[in-house]
C-alpha cells in the first residue's frame, strides 16, 4: 500500500517533480486549486482526501499542535525546515514514506525530514 502525499503551497516544484518521477502519488495544493487559502483549510482538505501533508511552514506545525491537542484525527504531516533539508533528501525520504508507510503510522503524528 502506498501513501499519498498533499503538497503545501511553498514546497519547491523540484520535490514534486522528483517524487512524480517515481511513481509518487502527489497533488498540490494549487492543483487543487487551494493556493493562498489559510493552513487550517488545506489541513482539513488534506483530511477530506486522506494525504499526508508535506509543508516547510512552521506555522502549519502549530494548526497539527492545535488539532493534536484537541483530539481532530489527521492523516499525518510531514515537516522540513526550509533550507535545512535538500531537495535531494526530502525526494528520498518522501518516497520511503510513500511507499512503504502505513497510514496508522503517521495518524494524528508530525514526522520530521530527514529520516
Amino acid at each position: 500500500m502506498s501513501l499519498s502525499l498533499y503538497m503545501d503551497e511553498n514546497i519547491p516544484i523540484q520535490i514534486t517533480e522528483g517524487l512524480r518521477l517515481r511513481d509518487v502519488d502527489v497533488l498540490t495544493v494549487q492543483e487543487d486549486g487551494l493556493a493562498s487559502f489559510p493552513d487550517p483549510a488545506v489541513f482539513d482538505r488534506a483530511i477530506e482526501l486522506q494525504r499526508l501533508v508535506f509543508s516547510e511552514d512552521q506555522d502549519f506545525l502549530a494548526e497539527a499542535k492545535r488539532r493534536q491537542g484537541e483530539g481532530i484525527n489527521f492523516p499525518g504531516v510531514i515537516y522540513a525546515r526550509q533550507r535545512r533539508v535538500s531537495i535531494g533528501d526530502c525526494v528520498r525520504d518522501l518516497e520511503i514514506i510513500a511507499k512503504v508507510g502505513h497510514p496508522k503510522d503517521f495518524a494524528n503524528r508530525v514526522q520530521y525530514l530527514p529520516l
